[in-house]
């Protein structure tokens, strides 16, 4: 009896420390996110005089009116890469699950050749300078949608996750489906497909992340303003921003129009504007990021 209120005590006391334990993760976590949106909503005197602190102490909406100063580029910026990221995303998991599921078949003549010449490129690629040439002298894409949605389609790291991801699911399921006369895309799109729901959100996840942060593609390929993603305008509002401050005439322009000139709440207003949407999906898809991770990773 003593013996085991013992052992209950021990375990209440485990799950205590390790409730503090990721309680005080959390608020590493949330509170640099909380010190950034109280920068960007504190008027810049303030900033200057009092410092950095999590709540504002004098409210000011200034670092945003300087960031929607162009609004009309702002928001078509926020089209492009919304746009991007989502057909981006979709495209990406197609073409990679196939990809992926194809090589990861058995009776796939060539398979390990394929997949040779995908996890090459893992370790060697042609350099910058080529792929600048191909895209721009060959494919002809550059200032085009296409090429923002191109340059991150496949990824030799997500192929291999997928493809051991895949190979995990029992031969059975596939045979029967084929036994009951249904053809390879069927089977892939009406079994396989359903089956891999975790790796698929999880992949997901990653790749809408690294459209919505890509901004070298822009800067490389894009000179058109209207196609300009929220990333890569941000970057460019950032650089206005320190050129303004070491410019006088440039600067006194500026505060004319919309007052003193911003330099950390704008800063940090951007940085809160950057996050945007795409921080929604990680509730939604956290869930499946351990079974995904596992069973695709760990058996690479």
């Amino acid at each position: 009896m003593v013996k085991s209120l013992k052992l209950k005590g021990e375990g209440v006391i485990s799950k205590l420390l390790i409730n503090l334990m990721f309680i005080v993760y959390s608020a590493m976590c949330l509170i640099p996110v909380l010190l950034v949106l109280s920068i960007s909503l504190t008027n810049e005197k303030s900033l200057l005089t009092d410092g950095y602190h999590l709540f504002p102490k004098e409210f000011s909406l200034i670092g945003y009116q300087y960031a929607f100063s162009g609004t009309t580029s702002i928001l078509n910026a926020y089209k492009i890469t919304i746009l991007v990221t989502a057909v981006g995303s979709i495209l990406h998991l197609l073409v990679t699950s196939m990809m992926s599921y194809a090589i990861s078949r058995n009776e796939v003549r060539y398979r390990n050749q394929v997949a040779f010449l995908v996890f090459f490129t893992i370790l060697f690629n042609g350099g910058l300078a080529p792929y600048y040439i191909l895209v721009t002298k060959y494919l002809h894409l550059k200032d085009s949608l296409l090429i923002l949605i191109i340059a991150l389609l496949v990824s030799p790291v997500h192929v291999l996750i997928m493809r051991n991801f895949f190979k995990a699911l029992p031969d059975s399921i596939i045979e029967s489906a084929r036994i009951d006369g249904s053809g390879e895309f069927m089977t892939y799109f009406r079994i396989v497909l359903p089956l891999s729901t975790p790796v698929l959100a999880t992949i997901g996840l990653f790749i809408s992340i690294a459209y919505w942060n890509d901004w070298f593609t822009s800067a490389l390929f894009i000179e058109n303003n209207k196609l300009y993603t929220l990333q890569y305008l941000l970057q460019s509002l950032m650089t206005n921003i320190q050129y303004l401050m070491s410019n006088e005439q440039a600067s006194k322009t500026i505060e004319k129009s919309i007052g003193m000139l911003p330099g950390e709440s704008a800063r940090m207003a951007a940085t809160m504007l950057s996050i945007g949407p795409i921080i929604l999906m990680y509730p939604v898809l956290q869930r499946y990021f351990v079974k995904g991770l596992t069973l695709g990773a760990v058996k690479a």
